[in-house]
């Protein structure tokens, strides 16, 4: 068994210490058909005993559902993670397929209680802002998040898929730790205007979906065909039909590096992702999600893998050649609002 601990990094300027991967728990509770809770439980706490310590949850994962699970395991460590949850996004559990976005001041009021309420813990060390919305200005947002930080209801504040701008205007109300995107072979969108302001403002780049959710291990190739029903990546374009077929031969190069280096091609997308911290000059701690021991065992050892400058230029053109955007609607993104 492997029991190599993972390096740590500041979560930007003003953020804690902590392993330079985390964990994604939505799978756990949502989004990826059926979950073993058992396994899930294991690998909580296997990731922990080889070093990740920032994990994350959300209270748009199942209803809530996620963080309540997720709570005997950081009542049992609280001392030793980061917990990170969010608010500002909520999906119907009659409607899947529809997100409801708010981030007026009285609504982040009721989020953080009620997430207080079912992590059951004083204080929540990383508070994200889950989805912009449009309609409140963000330095209002950030204003009222600032308040939970000095009534000592959050430690750190993050924000997820926001502009540049969006950014550099949040960060002139308060400190912000971190910046939540998807970032990816497959998805590089925010190093045009995001990465360069979190680099700018000591800010740390959390990448979510750095495997592509899945698709960059090759656990899947077409999502209609290979996932349940009930899995919402059949809702994205990039994963089904004719945008599948093409992207699944993307993967060629990613094969390539990890026959090179003995490694899964999961391993080669987490690689490259942890690598973006030396290309962009910032710290970047990449959140894969599983709900296996032995998968986070296999992610927590590609931050052992240091791709060569000829690998990185052989995996560039990659995102350049993907088939269908990453959400049937990207208005929620921060690339839909660049």
């Amino acid at each position: 068994m492997n029991d190599h601990r993972i390096p740590t990094v500041r979560l930007g300027d003003d953020g804690p210490e902590v392993g330079v991967q985390g964990l994604g728990c939505m799978g756990m509770s949502f989004g990826y058909g059926p979950s073993d809770a058992d396994a899930s439980r294991a690998t909580l706490e296997r990731a922990l005993e080889l070093g990740v310590t920032l994990y994350d949850t959300a209270d748009a994962y199942a209803a809530g559902e996620n963080e309540r699970f997720l709570s005997p395991f950081f009542k049992a460590h609280r001392d030793e993670l980061v917990i990170a949850t969010k608010f500002g996004l909520s999906i119907p559990p009659d409607e899947p397929t529809k997100r409801i976005i708010r981030n007026d001041p009285p609504y982040i009021r009721q989020c953080v209680e009620a997430s207080l309420r079912r992590l059951d813990v004083d204080v929540i060390d990383l508070y994200y802002m889950h989805r912009r919305d449009v309609r409140v200005p963000v330095e209002e947002t950030v204003a009222v998040m600032a308040d939970l930080v000095r009534e000592g209801k959050v430690k750190h504040l993050g924000l997820s898929e926001v502009t540049g701008d969006e950014l550099r205007a949040a960060q002139a109300v308060h400190p912000v730790a971190a910046v939540q995107s998807e970032w990816s072979l497959f998805s590089r969108d925010i190093e045009a205007g995001v990465v360069p302001a979190a680099r700018e403002l000591g800010v740390a780049l959390v990448p979510y979906s750095p495997l592509g959710r899945g698709f960059l291990t090759g656990a899947f190739t077409n999502a209609d065909q290979d996932l349940a029903a009930g899995d919402f990546r059949r809702q994205q374009p990039r994963f089904t039909g004719d945008n599948a077929a093409a992207n699944a031969a993307l993967l060629d190069p990613v094969r390539t590096v990890a026959d090179a280096h003995d490694a899964t091609l999961g391993q080669v997308a987490l690689a490259w992702a942890q690598q973006r911290a030396r290309v962009h000059g910032l710290p970047v701690i990449p959140i894969p999600g599983t709900r296996k021991p032995t998968r986070v065992e296999e992610n927590a050892a590609a931050t052992r893998i240091v791709l060569t400058e000829d690998e990185l230029t052989l995996l560039e053109p990659i995102a350049g050649k993907v088939a269908g955007t990453r959400y049937a609607d990207m208005a929620f993104t921060s690339a839909g609002r660049e």
